[in-house]
This record gives C-alpha cells, sequence and structure tokens, in this order.
C-alpha cells in the first residue's frame, strides 16, 4: 500500500481529513502518477485510485487533470528556485554558492519522487501555462544568480543574465546527464567536477574594487 492511499480505513472507507491534508496526499499521489505515466497517458480515475477514493472526492479539490498539473508544477518549480536563491544568500564565499546552485539541480534531479520530470521533461510543454511555469523556473533561478553576480562584480545586468544562464544550463544539463547515463560518478565527486568548471571561469571576473 502506497504512503497516498494513508487516508484510507480498514473498511475501505475514505477517512475525512483536513482539506490541507486531503490536497496533500492527492497531489502525492497525482505526482506518482504523472511521473510514471506523463500527463497525457495519465487518468483521474487513475489518481483517485492510486490516492484511495473516489472521483467525485479528487474532482472537489481539483477541477481538472491540468489544475492537478499546475498545481505539483507550482510546489516544484517555486522549491527548485528557493533553493538556488537560498544557495546565494547561505553565505558571502562565491566559490560556495557555485556549489550551492549545483547541488540544487542534482538534488533536485537525483530525488527519488523523480518530480524534476514533471519539469524538465513535461509532456505538456505546448500548454501555455505549463510553459509559463518551466520558463519561471528558468528565470527564477537565474535571477537569483544574476544579483549576486551584479553586486559582486559590478558587470551590467545583461552580462550578469548571461553569465547566470550559463551557470544554470551547465548545472541543469550536467546532473540531467549524470542521471540519464547511469550515475557512474559518485555525486559529491559529479558535483565537485562541476563546482571547479563553473567557478575557475567564474572566478576570472573580478570582483568591485579590485584590477583584473
Amino acid at each position: 500500500m502506497t504512503s497516498a492511499m494513508s487516508g484510507t480505513q480498514a473498511t475501505g472507507r475514505p477517512v475525512r481529513l483536513p482539506r490541507s491534508a486531503r490536497r496533500k496526499q492527492l497531489l502525492a499521489a497525482a505526482q506518482q502518477v504523472f511521473v510514471a505515466q506523463g500527463y497525457h497517458a495519465a487518468a483521474m480515475d487513475d489518481i483517485a485510485e492510486r490516492a484511495g477514493v473516489s472521483k467525485p472526492v479528487l474532482y472537489q479539490h481539483f477541477p481538472g487533470k491540468l489544475e492537478l498539473y499546475l498545481a505539483l508544477l507550482d510546489t516544484h518549480c517555486d522549491a527548485m528556485v528557493a533553493r538556488v536563491r537560498s544557495a546565494m544568500e547561505a553565505t558571502t564565499d562565491n566559490k560556495d554558492r557555485v556549489r550551492g546552485a549545483i547541488q540544487a539541480y542534482f538534488d533536485f534531479i537525483d530525488h527519488e519522487s523523480e518530480a524534476f520530470r514533471l519539469v524538465f521533461e513535461s509532456d505538456l510543454r505546448n500548454e501555455p501555462a505549463v510553459r509559463e511555469r518551466v520558463d519561471r523556473v528558468e528565470s527564477g533561478c537565474i535571477a537569483a544568480i544574476t544579483d549576486t553576480i551584479m553586486a559582486d562584480t559590478g558587470v551590467s545586468r545583461a552580462r550578469a543574465e548571461l553569465l547566470a544562464s550559463g551557470l544554470v544550463g551547465a548545472a541543469e544539463i550536467a546532473a540531467r546527464f549524470w542521471l540519464t547515463n547511469g550515475r557512474q560518478v559518485e555525486k559529491a565527486e559529479a558535483e565537485a567536477l562541476l563546482t571547479a568548471l563553473s567557478w575557475r571561469g567564474i572566478a576570472s571576473f573580478p570582483l568591485q574594487g579590485e584590477h583584473a
């Protein structure tokens, strides 16, 4: 029995959970189904069954499959941006900031929930609402790093955004490549390798007040 079905009694009758707890339960079930089947193949029947509730209960919380999918995306997209922003704010050591940003991507992509597939490998990217959320992850992470680069180096926003996009792109692509190819390098070493590569590039830009 999955954790998503914990809201069902031994008698088979649904337990009356608080609305917030029920919503969390339904989202957990939906995530399992969407990750396993993709958006198009997933059905509300499958999600309700995985959650151990009736379809009417599911529809009380989410009017349709798209709204359920978007709620999941909001959760994971916001969390990803928060991770990168936290890495920028957690220290004043810029090498540690680079390491933290890279770890944020590796941690997200290596999580057992495989929620990253909803964000980076969605089969619904042509849907404007989904595209907007996926773009928001990229722009939010870039913005967090851009602000740090500008504050430390004094370069223009356009230049800082370009540098930040390079770091974000490298972190995402490398982490996904690492996972797809079977984690052939230990995670900590993979993060260290990418940190060294990225840091050697970004460290060549002098801090404000320093000469190049």
